[in-house]
């Protein structure tokens, strides 16, 4: 579950720490007197800024139809947020890390292209605020250094021991019980609920037809995916390696006697309709599989310029352009994107569970073979997932260990950020400021 806390360090990191918010491209709304609520380093953080935060949260609130605090502790903790990032920023600019012209580039033609402007007109847009792309780009640039400094600190501080990756290992073993697992595959033809006697009969025969090709020998995901009507007909009618205790007991019991490759020899009646089962693999829980995933990714990271909201619109719109064919996943991601897997289309290779930030695993693992996703937020910023592959492999020991790890790491981080940004923030100069009376 995101905490408030989590958000606002996501929100604000993702956000051009730099610039007061009254130099936002889009301001729309009414802004009172402005004064200085705190002096962070050499950063200053503004009323309006904190008011602007503020608004911007109710507003993702009502649209995820979530609870906020009160005003008053809402607008504490806003401020607080702001202050760390300042801390942030200042840090970063002193960390020695360096963002290449070229990603610089994209950044700033991202922002252009989520405003729905040429760069020559946002060139234009910035000069008439006052500001000039050099400085518009050096606060792009400071973004950048603050996101990386910020992964490179925590996870430079995650201490993870081979003890407590073994002790993890053993209460994950624990938890299965060592339980059998089956990985099934099924085609499905429905009967309508409350359907008469000769519209079940019509129903059978289809599937004792579908059967009869089975058995004749033609390939069994080829006729899911021509048949079944449920909704793993792409992935050639597979349900995924499950424990037994998370399939339906009828399947259970049609299949005890059926060797691995084999199918049922009868249809099996549920209130679905029609099943036939075939048994792709059977493990008894000694051997740990893993099912990977192959997936691609757009990384999007707003900014002053490329809010949240613009983000995922831009986003919105790559979707919709690869579903109706328009354009190419791998096309988008080499022009957009803005990480290392922009060069190969996206492509984040074979992956195991827990390799990804929960919100990023989370999407990645309801998506069908083929698969996109809609925009989804993670702490680096918003991505468009789509899942090109999956199977299930065994792992080797150090697999197991490594996974463990990863998901240790995980677990860990938000305390860690937090150890850290104390850190920072004891020796950080910050002054708060009374309001003018």
């Amino acid at each position: 579950m995101t905490t408030l806390a989590s958000r606002l360090r996501r929100f604000g990191l993702a956000t051009l720490l730099a610039w007061p918010a009254a130099m936002a491209l889009a301001q729309t709304t009414p802004r009172s007197a402005d004064f200085i609520v705190a002096v962070v380093n050499n950063e200053l953080v503004t009323r309006n800024e904190v008011d602007q935060r503020m608004a911007e949260l109710r507003e993702q609130a009502r649209r995820g139809n979530t609870k906020l605090p009160a005003d008053a502790q809402l607008r504490k903790e806003v401020v607080e947020a702001l202050i760390n990032e300042r801390v942030i920023i200042t840090y970063a600019r002193d960390s020695g890390m360096k963002v290449d012209e070229a990603e610089l580039d994209r950044a700033v033609a991202n922002v252009a292209a989520a405003n729905k402007m040429s760069l020559d007109t946002l060139r234009e847009r910035l000069k008439a605020e006052g500001l000039d792309m050099t400085r518009f780009r050096n606060n792009l640039r400071d973004q950048i250094l603050a996101e990386r400094t910020r992964e490179r600190e925590v996870q430079g501080r995650l201490r993870i021991s081979d003890a407590d990756v073994e002790r993890f290992i053993e209460e994950q073993a624990a938890q299965r019980g060592r339980m059998a697992t089956l990985n099934l595959a099924q085609i499905l033809v429905t009967v309508p609920e409350g359907a008469s006697r000769e519209v079940e009969n019509q129903r059978r025969a289809r599937a004792e037809e579908v059967q009869r090709r089975v058995l004749a020998g033609e390939a069994f995901d080829k006729l899911a995916r021509q048949y079944s009507e449920d909704g793993n007909r792409e992935r050639g009618g597979e349900i995924g390696a499950k424990p037994q205790d998370k399939l339906p007991d009828l399947f259970i019991e049609a299949v005890q006697a059926v060797p691995v490759g084999g199918v049922t020899p009868k249809l099996i009646r549920s209130g679905a309709g029609f099943h036939l089962i075939k048994v792709l693999s059977r493990t008894d829980g000694s051997e740990i599989t893993v099912t990977q995933t192959r997936a691609r990714h757009i990384l999007l990271r707003p900014s002053i310029r490329l809010s949240p909201d613009a983000a995922r619109r831009r986003l919105a719109e790559f979707r919709e352009a690869v579903l109706s064919g328009k354009v190419s996943f791998e096309e988008l991601a080499r022009k957009n994107s803005e990480d290392g897997s922009a060069t190969s289309g996206g492509d984040l290779g074979w992956a195991n569970p827990g390799q990804f930030v929960p919100e990023f695993e989370e999407a990645m693992g309801g998506l069908q073979l083929g698969g996109i996703s809609p925009p989804i937020e993670s702490r680096f910023g918003f991505h468009l997932i789509q899942v090109t592959d999956r199977r299930d492999v065994p792992m080797d020991p150090k697999q197991v260990r490594e996974q463990a790890r990863n998901v240790l790491r995980e677990q860990r981080y938000e305390t860690t950020y937090t150890e850290w940004i104390n850190e920072l923030r004891s020796r950080a100069y910050v002054e708060m400021r009374e309001a003018p009376q």
